[in-house]
């Protein structure tokens, strides 16, 4: 058996992968681009066609466009989105940064901390959403306990409350994500010379200063890092909205990625859920292509 498994690795085949091994990643390389690029071609050229309840061939041009602009829930799922995303991107970078510094200060316990603050990136956004929505359930979760504590006026009915839907969506997302954005932080940190600073000290920075002047400005790779993860996973939100507000009520919290889903797959609207598709996918390039220019081009310059 041995000697049948040497000779099929001497045979000129195997001489010829062993030479060029890209070849052994041409069949997940083809399978990546039937599925991903693909799928987006298609979905894109579904956005131009009558496409209802299945997918149809009559191009009728950038007509589920217009539709899809004139229509108030898909303004109001953007106007969402900007507040949302906002608030998504702001508190997760000022969270994240202030533990990463409080971290940064060799703490006693920095270990556990840490993997406190990591544990929610363990867990799935549906099962954020579904902890988060018993939590601030009106009968049940936080109000409950208080009432039982005491509190019997107490109420949090948040969740039926179409000016605080939204933001109990920034909440869970928030206490999810601000994990992440502290360890990309703390590696920027860690990353600084010690040089630099030990520099810096005999110059009679300390403190604030130190990191306001020396610090904080070498963060710039950290914070391009955490904005290329927020912007795309605010934009793309859906699973979290699914398990926790459903979009509820009425259209208070909805986003682009439930509103396309629902026009698609629930409504018979197969064109002009491709058509928000595509308009979520031109946000997200927007982001990643200025950024994978910049980096080609310092790549380049080096």
């Amino acid at each position: 058996m041995t000697t049948t498994t040497s000779a099929a690795l001497a045979s000129p085949r195997w001489q010829r992968y062993r030479e060029r091994p890209e070849l052994l990643l041409l069949p997940s390389l083809a399978l990546g681009l039937i599925f991903f690029y693909g799928f987006m071609l298609w979905t894109g050229w579904l956005s131009l066609t009558r496409s209802s309840l299945l997918p149809s061939d009559e191009f009728v041009g950038l007509l589920q466009y217009q539709r899809l602009f004139a229509d108030e829930r898909w303004l109001q799922a953007l106007a969402n989105l900007a507040r949302f995303a906002g608030l998504f991107i702001a508190i997760p970078l000022a969270l994240g940064l202030g533990l990463a510094i409080l971290l940064d200060q060799k703490i006693r316990g920095e270990g556990g901390l840490r993997l406190i603050y990591l544990h929610p990136m363990a867990l799935s956004l549906i099962v954020t959403g579904t902890v988060w929505r018993w939590l601030l359930d009106p009968e049940l979760g936080l109000a409950q306990g208080l009432r039982q504590l005491g509190f019997a006026g107490f109420r949090l009915d948040w969740l039926a409350d179409e000016e605080m839907a939204l933001y109990t969506l920034v909440i869970a997302a928030v206490w999810q994500i601000t994990g992440f954005v502290m360890a990309v932080f703390l590696a920027g940190l860690r990353a600084v010379d010690d040089a630099v600073l030990q520099a810096a000290r005999l110059d009679g920075a300390s403190g604030f200063t130190l990191y306001r002047r020396i610090v904080l400005p070498t963060l710039g790779p950290s914070l391009f890092s955490a904005l290329l993860v927020l912007l795309p996973a605010a934009i793309k939100s859906f699973d979290l909205v699914v398990a926790l507000t459903d979009g509820g009520p009425g259209q208070a919290s909805e986003l682009p990625a439930l509103y396309m889903f629902q026009m698609a797959f629930e409504r018979s609207r197969l064109g002009l859920g491709a058509a928000s598709a595509m308009v979520m996918l031109m946000m997200v390039l927007s982001i990643a292509l200025p950024y994978a220019y910049a980096r080609a081009r310092r790549g380049a310059a080096a």
